[in-house]
């Protein structure tokens, strides 16, 4: 047990994250790991992680939700993706030919994802969705890259980074060539065709996300693009896997050009995937007449112990059921924590939102609008009580009863959110500035 806020010291923690920034920009080499995101003096610096637990380098042990960004859906240290690993280890991991375990896995992606023809890997998502991107381009001719304003992040490269608030050092004119369109709104996407007709080389979004897609949405995108000659690209990074073992396209029957998978594709080794039609994809290749595509090519983009990884998440996935299990867990978790929330009277100020296997929560103030503060205030009695949970997306390692003591947590933590709510401020319980959102134009 972790002592109250008050009472919890990380010496080493914040002795570690000054390293950190004194030597990597941001303090983290991801900024959603950044320790702005975290209360001021409660970011724990992790040492180790096992199952659906991490113990920091204070020696604290945590639960731990949205376990590597949503990478490690199996839990840390599977031990059949680590015997997979420590295998391909001892025999090697990069060649300067193509390993048979390259086509080993390729088969076993394209056995799982049936809706997809050829595959190529790369080491992270970035680089899966500006090759779709570039492929679009190059076959349709086009020059406009049309993307879901509801959706997060699809890319570190210039073309997306541009139209977010951290678009410092990127170029007017390469900002210029993207566009977007709003979800589940064909009548306003068709528009934006329209507007640029025949321009747009694609149409990229998450096929879902926090909402599930209206009946007949993802059908009617597919029809749009067809009609207007561009390419449609489903980013699966968060969907594939947690959605089904096929992703959204699998789930739903609808069936993009192009697709990129990553994340809990390799349990939380680097690897991540573009997917889609033959005819497309040969433009990357060497059996194609035409211009070629520079598609991917990555020294560390077919590691073998990375591949290795994925082919064990595929095999587990398939013959645990895994999916069906994070499903199971996350509607457990969020009928706990709703009641938790109701019980103390908050439940119109902490909602829980998304699929089940995907959870995702909101704090809001006295007046229902989104707040910083209380997220801050909720994480810091999360932390305080032993739990990890910048989300609550959950990990096939997680117990019932780890689930159940999330709820005791969550529900102390909702105590403390009431008594806030009633003091008109939450600002007492803080013990510091609050939380910042990732993306924002100053530090």
């Amino acid at each position: 047990m972790v002592a109250p806020a008050e009472e919890f010291p990380l010496p080493r923690s914040r002795e570690a994250n000054e390293r950190l920034h004194a030597l990597v920009p941001g303090g983290a080499h991801t900024y959603a790991k950044g320790d702005d995101q975290y209360p001021a003096d409660l970011a724990p610096v992790i040492s180790h992680g096992r199952g659906a637990h991490v113990w920091d380098v204070d020696g604290n042990r945590y639960l731990e939700y949205g376990s590597g960004l949503r990478s490690v859906s199996l839990g840390h240290a599977h031990p059949r993706v680590v015997e997979a690993v420590r295998r391909e280890l001892d025999r090697g991991s990069n060649f300067v030919r193509p390993s048979i375990v390259e086509v080993e896995a390729a088969e076993c992606f394209l056995a799982t994802v049936r809706t997809a023809e050829m595959v190529k890997f790369a080491k992270n998502g970035s680089d899966a969705t500006t090759a779709a991107v570039r492929l679009a381009r190059a076959v349709t001719g086009r020059p406009l890259v049309a993307v879901c304003d509801a959706h997060p992040f699809f890319s570190v490269d210039d073309w997306f980074i541009g139209t977010t608030p951290m678009s410092a050092g990127v170029p007017a004119a390469t900002t210029e060539l993207t566009v977007t369109f709003p979800y589940a709104d064909l009548a306003a996407t068709e528009e934006m065709l329209a507007r640029h007709q025949g321009r747009v080389a694609c149409l990229i979004l998450e096929p879902a996300s926090q909402t599930e897609p209206p009946p007949g949405y993802l059908a009617g995108l597919r029809a749009l693009a067809d009609r207007h000659g561009c390419v449609l690209v489903f980013d699966e990074m968060i969907t594939g896997f947690r959605w089904s073992e096929a992703g959204a396209q699998g789930l739903y029957g609808v069936v993009p050009d192009l697709s990129t998978f990553g994340k809990a594709l390799g349990n939380g080794f680097a690897v991540a995937a573009l997917a889609g039609r033959r005819e497309l994809m040969e433009h990357g290749g060497l059996r194609h007449p035409g211009d070629r595509v520079f598609l991917l090519s990555t020294t560390h983009g077919a590691e073998t112990h990375a591949l290795a990884a994925a082919m064990a998440v595929f095999t587990t996935y398939v013959e645990e059921g895994v999916t069906a299990r994070l499903h199971a867990i996350g509607e457990r978790l969020a009928a706990g924590v709703r009641d938790a929330a109701a019980g103390a009277g908050v439940g119109e100020h902490l909602l829980v939102r998304g699929r089940a296997s995907n959870l995702v929560y909101a704090t809001l103030d006295a007046d229902l609008r989104p707040s910083q503060e209380y997220r801050t205030l909720f994480l810091r009695q999360l932390i305080t009580g032993g739990v990890l949970a910048p989300s609550f997306v959950v990990s096939g390692a997680l117990s019932d009863a780890d689930v159940d003591r999330t709820v005791d947590v969550v529900a102390q933590a909702c105590a403390v959110y009431r008594k806030a709510l009633d003091a008109g401020d939450p600002t007492p319980w803080l013990a510091g500035r609050p939380v910042k959102p990732v993306f924002r134009r100053l530090a």
